[in-house]
Formats: structure tokens, C-alpha cells, sequence
């Protein structure tokens, strides 16, 4: 019952809390992490295999670093305090909490809707802090369209996802998968610089997200149930250069009856990405509102899930 606990701490943090600006967070360090090994190594030959030892070896050393750090605490507040079973999970609590995003990512999207609202170049430089893609040449349509297909696609990424490994692997699991996360956001593109160093990162990435993404689209799915939504969800899900990041959009652009994807700029390169969905219309703040809720139903199904799990698994 103990991950059961570490779990709603965690949970319960990101709720009222959203991303500590202020506290020093592990994503941060990841990201830190990257960059010093991405600078050095990609250059010169075999940078596929230079790339792959990268993302292999900091995923372990995540696993590994947070699980010592756990037995740590756990033991070593045993020998000097009764309140060593608090302590530990509340330390579990924590990085369960450092790994959610789910509150942040909400706010993020609101605040691009109401920049959109007071005016175009507000919004650009609002989405660009949630996106990867060139904004400056964006509309308003697409401002707001990006907004909503990152609200989608992180809502895999910053919530389903990392509780569905804290279910299978715990939060060392956890943490490692938010690891994955990072290395892709930072050297997963097929450009010129990142198509060989990265190559290993993406592909990890992939798999790391294939239960999850689709299981994201279910509950968004059960969260809004309409006639024939699974179907539109199974036709366009594949209609993405991802081969997980399409299900949650075509969940939410079925949802809203709207249009996502197509071209985009990436560090200056153009993507063709296919459109998802074929209503191409005005989107507006309530759909941003409906979007958001759906999130939200979607989450706290999602640790329902996760609950039911760990105690199946310590009942058996």
C-alpha cells in the first residue's frame, strides 16, 4: 500500500502545485545531462552508436540512481528515526510529483488561449513555450490548434504514460521513463543534426509510449464517449509521423469535431505531417475548456487504474 500512498502524494502535489518554479527539478538535470553529452559526442564518426551508448546509459543510471536513493532514505532513516516510513514515502511522494505535468500543461494551453485573445504575437510567443515547432509565421487557428494537439499528445507524455510505468516498475521506472521523454524532445528529430545521434532516443521513445498512447486515446475516449469515436481514433491515429503521438489527437480532434496536424517548421526544416480529422473549423476557447476537462477525466481515470493495480498486486 505504500506505492498507493507515494502515488496520491505525488498526485495530490501536482494537482495544487503544477512544475515548482522555484524548487530544483530532475527534468532540469536531465536536460543538462543531454546537453553535455550531446555536445561532445555529436560530431565526427558513428554517432548512431555514440547516440544509442548515450540514451542506453542514462536511462540505466536514472533507474539505478533512484532506486539506491530510495533504499537509501528508506534505510537509513530506519536506524535514526520512528518516522522513517513518513519520510521514505514521502521522498517517493515527491519524485512522483516531479514527474507529473499534467496541471502545468493545462495552464500552459489556458494562457495561450487568452494571449491569442489579446493578440496574434502574444499567442506565437505563448505556444512557443509548449511547442517545438517555428511559431512566428503561425495564425490564430494555429496557434490555437497547436496548443490543443500538445494538450493531447502530453497528456500521454506528462501524465498517462509516467503513471503507467510507476505501475509497472515503480518510480524508479518512473523516472527513467521521463528520461526517455526528454532524451526524444531533445534529439529525437530527423534532422540533419539529431537524425543519427538521436536515432536511438526516438526509437526507445516509441516503445516506451506505445501502450500508453493508446490507452490515453481509450480514456479519452470513455471521458467523451460518441458514436463511432474508437473508429475515428483507429482510421487517423496512424495519420502521423509519430506512431504514438496520433492517437491522442485523433481522440481529441474526434472529440471536437476539428482538424489537427499537417506542415509544420522544425528548427527551419519543413515536416508534411498528414491531417488528423477533416473539419477544418474555427476553434474557439470552449473548445480549450472541453479539452481540458477531458484531460482531467482522462487522469483521474487513469489513476483509478494505477490504484486498482498496486493493490491487485499487493493483495496477490
Amino acid at each position: 500500500m505504500s506505492s498507493v500512498l507515494a502515488l496520491f502524494i505525488g498526485w495530490g502535489l501536482d494537482l495544487i502545485f503544477g512544475d515548482p518554479a522555484r524548487l530544483p527539478h530532475p527534468i532540469v538535470w536531465f536536460g543538462k545531462a543531454i546537453a553535455f553529452f550531446e555536445h561532445r559526442l555529436n560530431k565526427g564518426r558513428h554517432r548512431k552508436l555514440k547516440g544509442a551508448f548515450v540514451a542506453i546509459g542514462l536511462i540505466i543510471f536514472v533507474y539505478a540512481s533512484t532506486w539506491l536513493l530510495l533504499w537509501g532514505i528508506s534505510h537509513l532513516f530506519i536506524y535514526f528515526s520512528h518516522y522513517s516510513f513518513l519520510i521514505s514515502h514521502l521522498a517517493e511522494g515527491l519524485l512522483v510529483f516531479f514527474c507529473l505535468a499534467g496541471t502545468t500543461l493545462i495552464r500552459e494551453v489556458r494562457e495561450v488561449f487568452l494571449a491569442i485573445d489579446r493578440s496574434l504575437e502574444e499567442g506565437r510567443k505563448q505556444v512557443a513555450r509548449i511547442v517545438g515547432r517555428d511559431t512566428s509565421e503561425l495564425s490564430a487557428q494555429e496557434v490555437r490548434t497547436a496548443a490543443l494537439e500538445t494538450l493531447a499528445e502530453n497528456l500521454s507524455d506528462g501524465v498517462i504514460a509516467p503513471l503507467f510505468w510507476f505501475a509497472i516498475l515503480g518510480v524508479p521506472g518512473m523516472m527513467a521513463y521521463k528520461m526517455i521523454n526528454t532524451l526524444d524532445s531533445m534529439i529525437g528529430y530527423k534532422t540533419e543534426r539529431y537524425k543519427d545521434f538521436g536515432c536511438w532516443a526516438a526509437h526507445i521513445d516509441d516503445i516506451a509510449n506505445y501502450i500508453p498512447a493508446r490507452l490515453t486515446a481509450l480514456l479519452m475516449a470513455i471521458a467523451s464517449p460518441r458514436k463511432g469515436l474508437l473508429r475515428f481514433i483507429w482510421r487517423n491515429g496512424r495519420c502521423h509521423a509519430s506512431p504514438n503521438s496520433g492517437y491522442p489527437e485523433a481522440a481529441l480532434a474526434g472529440i471536437l469535431n476539428c482538424r489537427f496536424g499537417g506542415p509544420h517548421y522544425y528548427f527551419g526544416q519543413l515536416f508534411d505531417k498528414p491531417f488528423i480529422g477533416e473539419n477544418e473549423r474555427k476553434l474557439t476557447t470552449d473548445d480549450m475548456k472541453r479539452a481540458v476537462r477531458i484531460n482531467r477525466i482522462a487522469e483521474v481515470l487513469m489513476v483509478f487504474l494505477v490504484t486498482i493495480c498496486l493493490i491487485l498486486r499487493n493483495i496477490l
